[in-house]
């Protein structure tokens, strides 16, 4: 097995890494690769480096793609997913991504963010061999919730409702509602909904299977984004907020799952969250493993 290296290409590479990632799915995603949408949902996000993506790092073997290297949101990160034949490949990965994924900090030095999955040793060795050092702050828990039939019931207070994006996709009352769910003060800025919009053009975006919680006043106060892998039956869940004035009336809560039981009635048998925080696990959720993050100042 002979693996080439060559440079994202933009266009129909988006979609050959999408379906890459889709194929390399596991039960419990025991492998750690990355969820197709993660890559989905960051390369159209509105934080997303759209100048850069010429450094993402391809590896095929026979036309087919067995290694990626990319970025999350910006230089200075790197996440590698591999086919499991291709394994050995993740010290080159690496080399890879010190020289075209690494950024200058704000001492003007050049710095790597690398993410090691918890369970694999080769590559943490690796990694400490090359004087990386911990950084626990910035670790990504991947957490699963078995999807069960009959689903529980969901319940919101009384004068307020859940309902899709498909029923009322109104961007300025969305924008709004995450704007102030992730905590920036103020007004949302003017172009906020510009944003959302592009969000929305992923390819497998789907309106219906994301809930907004809309409040007695008509605003929408919180939000959760689901996206469904129809190929190997699973949900995903991102994003999620709730507007602080609004917050632990259960609301949040209450769109996660209903997102979640669309997907169980489309076929899902889990669903997956980059995250073990207390929120999540309460729901029902459970931690798989931990994406962490290794870093250091480069030469």
């Amino acid at each position: 097995m002979s693996a080439r290296l060559r440079r994202f290409a933009g266009g129909p590479d988006y979609e050959a890494v999408r379906e890459f990632l889709a194929g390399l799915y596991q039960p419990d995603n025991r492998d750690g690769n990355w969820l197709w949408p993660i890559w989905e949902y960051a390369y159209t996000h509105s934080y997303f480096d759209p100048d850069s993506t010429g450094r993402i790092g391809l590896w095929e073997d026979g036309g087919r793609i067995v290694g990626l290297a990319t970025y999350e949101s910006c230089l200075g990160e790197a996440f590698f997913s591999t086919h499991p034949d291709y394994a050995h490949l993740k010290p080159e990965m690496l080399t890879y991504a010190e020289e075209q994924l690494a950024a200058a900090g704000e001492d003007g030095r050049r710095r790597l963010k690398a993410y090691v999955n918890d369970f694999d040793s080769a590559f943490q060795e690796e990694v400490v061999a090359r004087g990386y050092t911990k950084d626990p702050d910035s670790n990504r828990p991947m957490s699963q919730f078995v999807i069960e039939s009959p689903f529980p019931e969901i319940s919101v207070p009384e004068g307020f409702r859940l309902q899709g994006l498909a029923d009322d996709n109104d961007l300025v009352k969305l924008d709004r509602c995450l704007h102030r769910g992730f905590n920036h003060e103020g007004e949302p800025p003017a172009d906020g909904p510009e944003g959302r919009k592009k969000m929305q053009s992923a390819p497998h975006y789907r309106k219906d299977l994301c809930l907004v919680a809309v409040a007695p006043n008509g605003d929408f106060v919180s939000f959760a984004g689901l996206w469904f892998d129809e190929g190997n039956r699973v949900g995903y869940v991102e994003p999620v907020a709730t507007d602080p004035d609004y917050r632990r009336r259960g609301l949040g809560r209450a769109c996660v799952l209903e997102g979640i039981r669309r997907c169980g009635e489309l076929g899902a048998t889990v669903a997956y969250v980059g995250t073990d925080i207390a929120f999540y696990l309460s729901l029902g959720f459970h931690r798989l493993f931990v994406e962490e993050c290794w870093q250091k100042a480069l030469a």
